[in-house]
């Protein structure tokens, strides 16, 4: 039985392990880091939840755009760290809000005519990333992507529940044999040591850069764990509380800030897993998490990973960042959204204008600490508000127009 267990929980660490290091290489933050901060906001996350909620938590995509723009901007990673951290604060105010008005009037305000186009939106606003850093080196960029291609439609068991892995490994080993690939820093590093940890160090302007990202992380936090309980069966909204899941987030998260990794999501990989497997028990999550821990200290394993060419990332990117935006759509489609609604048009258009066209709400400035701090919404985060807010004041119960009959159309 124990030697079962962790099989499943071994199987769970090779489903979240590619996702939950791309970001970092993505990002400039370090593998290892991020590899500890998943496991450990995991079990924080289990912790929380008393247990009960069986999901890996591991690196957000959803925050490599503005981790990006930070980095863009002379933040250092330090203060990069700081916003995650921020971030996750905001996790803790919404889960206090859920618990003071319900969580059955917060699925009214997040359903999925909402959730579904923010979605699009993380993923969408992604792809000029991938595109970039493909083009760096287009063939591997092909290789990467028809290996994660094969893995995810003609293999079976296994092997179809990692293309990302197997698509990493196919272009990985096309770098090597092209002579792509400077294996210095892997022959210099050791086996076993401590993962390189960022303090945090608090900056306004990387705060308010990154930390409002949590308001659009959260609608995807909610669809995960809607996914998961139906998945296992149970309403986690019930039991043990959508509160207690945002909070178990929302501490992972900053967990993950204050030591310099990437900020915790709740992972469509491995509730993936549960689904073909059909092994609910949270206990192989929290082994997962074991064993991500275990290898964050192998300094010999990030650096493998940081001679990843830049056309691999990309490929793997390009499938990567369109599964979100599909995953959104997917959103939509299952909750049978009716488009010859004109209401309905109008939300998702509006959520897919503001978020993919980059507007920004100037809201003033604030004195901190004697500086003028801008306050701004900008991206997801105010693509995501409008949403939520059309969708709240657009009537309900209007019919869609009768279309005309050939002899009204007629003069």
């Amino acid at each position: 039985m124990k030697a079962r267990l962790l099989l499943l929980g071994l199987q769970h660490t090779v489903a979240m392990f590619g996702a939950t290091v791309l970001v970092p290489l993505l990002t400039g933050l370090n593998p290892s880091v991020a590899l500890f901060t998943a496991g450990a906001g995991t079990l924080v996350f289990h912790w929380v939840t008393g247990g009960m909620v069986p999901v890996f938590l591991g690196s957000s995509f959803a925050f490599i755009a503005p981790i990006l723009a930070a980095k863009e901007a002379g933040f250092s990673l330090g203060a990069i760290g700081g916003g995650i951290a921020a971030a996750g604060l905001v996790y803790a105010l919404l889960a206090l809000l859920v618990l003071l008005i319900g969580s059955e009037r917060v699925r009214r305000v997040f359903p999925p005519i909402v959730t579904g186009p923010v979605i699009v939106v993380i993923g969408l606003t992604l792809a000029p990333v991938a595109v970039e850093m493909a083009s760096k080196d287009w063939l591997l960029a092909v290789f990467t992507f028809a290996g994660a291609l094969v893995s995810a439609v003609y293999f079976r068991g296994l092997f179809q529940m990692i293309p990302v892995l197997v698509g990493v490994g196919v272009g990985y080993l096309a770098a090597l044999l092209l002579g792509r690939v400077d294996l210095t820093p892997l022959r210099e590093a050791p086996w076993v040591g401590l993962p390189a940890f960022t303090p945090a160090t608090p900056e306004w302007g990387a705060i308010l850069l990154i930390a409002p990202v949590a308001m659009v992380t959260a609608m995807e936090h909610i669809g995960d764990i809607l996914t998961n309980g139906r998945v296992v069966g149970k309403d986690f909204f019930a039991r043990p509380g959508l509160h207690r899941t945002l909070l178990g987030d929302g501490l992972a998260t900053s967990l993950a800030g204050l030591l310099g990794g990437p900020a915790n999501t709740t992972y469509s990989e491995n509730t993936g897993v549960l689904a073909v497997t059909r092994v609910y028990d949270p206990r192989v999550l929290r082994i997962a998490a074991l064993f991500a821990i275990l290898l964050s200290f192998s300094p010999k394993l990030a650096a493998l990973l940081q001679t990843l060419p830049q056309g691999v990332l990309g490929g793997i990117s390009m499938l990567l960042f369109g599964m979100i935006a599909s995953i959104g759509i997917r959103t939509l489609a299952e909750a049978e959204i009716d488009f010859t609604h004109s209401r309905n048009l109008i939300v998702v258009s509006a959520v897919l204008v503001l978020g993919l066209g980059g507007a920004v709400a100037n809201l003033g400035t604030v004195q901190v600490a004697g500086a003028a701090v801008p306050l701004k919404v900008s991206g997801m985060a105010l693509a995501a508000l409008v949403g939520v807010v059309l969708n709240l004041l657009l009537p309900q119960s209007l019919e869609p127009p009768e279309l005309a009959t050939e002899e009204e159309r007629l003069p």
